[in-house]
């Protein structure tokens, strides 16, 4: 029986990779999810498992050929590599679908919907993602499930993730407790036999299954990787190339895991955590200075209660933020009365017609778009030595949540009309404080407006979110006396900050872009006419 070897999803807007490096070559025997090749596009590193045993019969897409999303790389003849398993994966390739089945934990199944128990398994985390802590159980040992009913939640740096139950059944066994942590692909619990008669689901044809982008690659072993022979040149993955000179490391100072010693993305990863952890003081710890003492009265008075993995995330970014870029911040200030005017006058049609409220972050959204273009390297950042120059807008909206601090992006935002904007701030903001964005819809922003003036801030200095090179700061609208054509007038005014990485953006750059979007904010008119 022949398999095909296909490209997996490489993620939201990678559409084609490139073939680095095959591990085998035709006429080599396979074991399932053994490594078969590796993929490199312009944001990760994809390994190619094999999806059964048997023999590698053809490779169609050689070392160094592009291929797009699902394109066939290889061709397997099923049953030729002697494995005891490889006839019953070839049984169940007629099962095989989009969204694996649960694996079972023991016990055949003949179809009749009894019998045998099924795993629950920490599902896909994510990019750059290995582990996670379990938060809540929303169950209990000895409760009956229905499938598809949230069994638990997880939460990781980035985001918290919600584990439906695979299969209608009995919870028999919880493995990771609150508060446990575990890994990717991990096993969280162990149903039993189907619930209320329902039918239990077929195996989940792991061997078949094709890893989503983000999923943590298989180590190597078995013998498949060596290290490299004396004196050959190995050529690095270009993605750990780019890694290491954003580190500041070099090959020799890397130990490779790829084939022939061959330095990995993940491999640069590894480096550079056990510098910082050797190194005396860390920026990656949310707290530098030892505890002060206290009083055993205070003492006990206190509440200690650990970081969530979200807030220790946020407070090393935010220190490493600090300690790479040579952030500045310029200061400006607006007169609402326009954007305030234009609002009141339109916002019961706009609802009426859009089905969604006209507030000010459209406004402010359009008009940082409209400053972007002409400042273009406030949209930008830095990779190493290069400047990459961003000819879209994908706006980072920060929003507060009970969790912390969370920045969805609206993608293409410079393309979409204010009606869209409102329409996915409302969307992104509820789903934020829901706990439900997924890791996706908070990666590739180009540039972040935060709005401290929701929670009555008159002025702050953002600190930026790498590896973006500019944030604005809204703030609360207040009534201030301003003088007007040589009158005092009370007028509501805001006060901008920009703050911005001075190792790219130049002081007139960012004084431009605050006072482009003043001026736009002013006359709102000036949006429309693209002045």
């Amino acid at each position: 029986m022949t398999t095909e070897v296909r490209v997996p999803t490489l993620g939201e807007s990678v559409t084609e990779a490139t073939v680095a490096t095959w591990f085998k070559k035709a006429g080599d025997t396979v074991e399932a999810d053994e490594m078969l090749c590796e993929l490199e596009t312009d944001k990760v590193t994809v390994e190619v498992p094999s999806p059964a045993a048997g023999t590698l019969a053809e490779i169609v897409a050689q070392e160094g050929e592009t291929v797009g999303v699902d394109a066939l790389l290889a061709t397997l003849s099923e049953g030729d590599s002697g494995s005891d398993s490889a006839p019953k994966k070839a049984e169940k390739k007629e099962e095989k679908k989009t969204e694996p089945a649960p694996a079972k934990s023991g016990g055949d199944s003949d179809g009749s919907g009894g019998g045998g128990n099924i795993d629950v398994m920490v599902p896909t985390l994510g990019e750059s993602v290995s582990e996670a802590t379990v938060s809540t159980w929303f169950k209990k040992v000895g409760d009956n499930v229905s499938q598809d009913e949230m069994l638990c939640e997880l939460e990781t740096d980035k985001v918290s993730v919600e584990v439906p139950s695979p299969a209608a059944g009995t919870l028999t066994e919880i493995l990771a407790n609150e508060g446990d942590t575990v890994q990717a692909n991990g096993k969280l619990a162990v149903l039993s036999g189907a619930a209320d008669g329902a039918v239990e689901p077929a195996e989940r044809p792991d061997s078949n299954a094709i890893p989503a982008q983000g999923d943590e690659p298989a180590t190597a072993n078995g013998g498949q990787y060596t290290a490299p022979l004396p004196g050959r040149d190995i050529e690095d993955a270009p993605s750990a190339k780019k890694a290491m000179a954003e580190k500041g490391l070099s090959s020799d100072q890397v130990q490779g895991s790829g084939r022939d010693g061959r330095v990995m993305k993940e491999d640069v990863a590894k480096a550079a955590a056990a510098a910082t952890s050797a190194a005396p003081a860390t920026s990656s710890a949310p707290a530098q200075a030892p505890r002060a003492p206290v009083s055993a009265e205070d003492a006990s008075r206190e509440e200690r209660v650990k970081m969530t993995r979200l807030r220790q995330t946020i407070a090393r970014r935010l220190k490493d933020s600090q300690n790479t870029a040579a952030m500045l911040t310029t200061y400006n200030e607006v007169d609402m009365t326009e954007v305030m005017a234009l609002r009141n006058q339109y916002k019961d049609e706009f609802q009426k017609k859009h089905g969604v409220k006209l507030g000010f972050m459209s406004f402010f959204t359009k008009a940082c778009c409209h400053a972007l273009k002409e400042v273009p390297e406030v949209n930008a950042e830095i990779d190493g030595t290069d400047i990459v120059y961003k000819n879209f807008v994908h706006m980072g909206i920060a929003t507060g949540t009970p969790t912390g601090l969370v920045v969805p992006v609206i993608r293409d935002a410079d393309a979409l009309g204010f009606a869209d904007i409102e329409k996915a701030i409302a969307e992104k903001g509820a789903r934020a404080r829901d706990g439900k964005l997924s890791m996706a819809e908070m990666q590739g922003g180009t540039f972040t407006i935060s709005n401290g003036g929701v929670y009555g801030s008159l002025m702050s200095s953002p600190i930026l979110n790498p590896p973006q090179s500019g944030i604005l700061g809204m703030h609360k609208i207040q009534q201030r006396p301003m003088v007007v054509n040589g009158e005092i007038k009370a007028r509501p005014m805001m006060y901008l900050a920009l703050s911005y990485d001075h190792r790219i953006v130049d002081g007139k750059g960012a004084v431009t872009f605050l006072v482009r979007v003043k001026d736009a904010l002013e006359d709102p008119r000036r949006l429309l006419m693209d002045l």
